[in-house]
């Protein structure tokens, strides 16, 4: 069975299920997905994400702030504010925080504020903090490695194999999305080899970056067996053996401490 660690439960396109994203989680599980993790890009997703949580015993979710967000958004996400929305046991992880200097370099002290305040809440709640990095690799390791931070995921990886070390060193775990898959990918995908076993994860990060065959279509977490596929032809493992790998990391990852 499969678990789809990064999935924006809240922005999927409903439309082929009537708005319903239950009837869209029953068909992933029609799919083998057993496991999902809604990715919160807002405080205020917490609100209905703990809703579908309290609904499905397979779905968990995370509190947090993205770094593409105003500045007023990123202000609210306080440490305290943090610690207090992720006392659920539903909540798993803190995020998706990070770096992202490709949208924006007008608030960069912002994102680095934010971040830190983020692995802070996570070493407080002994949770993972999920990372999102984009042209801004370097700052996104000094930031991991300057609050110690050793619990965590690093989403829908696309960076270097020096990037993939210095998280992996620290204790981090590296999650795969739908652009693995991609003809235009062997570069990560030789860095996907390199990777440790007992540190991969997967996920969609649906409804963004599906997976081949359904590149340039929306996402969503059905699709996430093909990400596994593709992992599984990197490791040379089979499809059953990479489903059960990624989903003991992801188990293993959440009785952290």
């Amino acid at each position: 069975m499969f678990v789809d660690t990064h999935c924006h439960l809240t922005m999927l396109d409903l439309t082929p299920y009537n708005g319903d994203v239950d009837l869209a989680l029953a068909q992933a599980r029609e799919a083998g997905v057993s496991k999902f993790m809604g990715i919160s890009v807002d405080l205020d997703d917490h609100i209905p994400l703990s809703e579908i949580a309290a609904r499905h015993d397979d779905v968990g979710y995370t509190v947090g702030v993205h770094p593409c967000e105003d500045v007023q958004t990123m202000a609210r996400a306080t440490t305290e504010c943090l610690i207090e929305l992720a006392q659920s046991e539903k909540v798993w992880a803190l995020g998706e925080t990070g770096l992202d200097y490709f949208h924006s370099q007008d608030f960069i002290a912002e994102q680095k504020a934010c971040f830190a305040r983020h692995i802070h809440a996570s070493q407080a709640v002994s949770k993972p903090v999920v990372v999102h990095t984009r042209s801004a690799k370097h700052d996104t390791v000094d930031i991991i490695r300057a609050e110690k931070s050793t619990h965590g995921i690093l989403h829908c990886f696309t960076e270097d194999w020096e990037t993939a070390k210095a998280v992996l060193d620290c204790g981090y775990y590296i999650s795969f999305s739908g652009i693995v898959s991609f003809k235009n990918a062997q570069d990560l995908r030789d860095v996907a080899k390199q990777v440790p076993l007992d540190r991969v994860l997967i996920e969609t990060d649906s409804p963004y970056l599906a997976p081949v065959p359904y590149r340039g279509k929306t996402n969503e977490p059905k699709y996430v067996p093909y990400v596994a596929k593709a992992l599984s032809d990197v490791y040379d493992k089979s499809l059953e053996e990479m489903a059960f790998i990624t989903m003991q990391n992801f188990e293993n990852l959440l009785k952290m401490k």
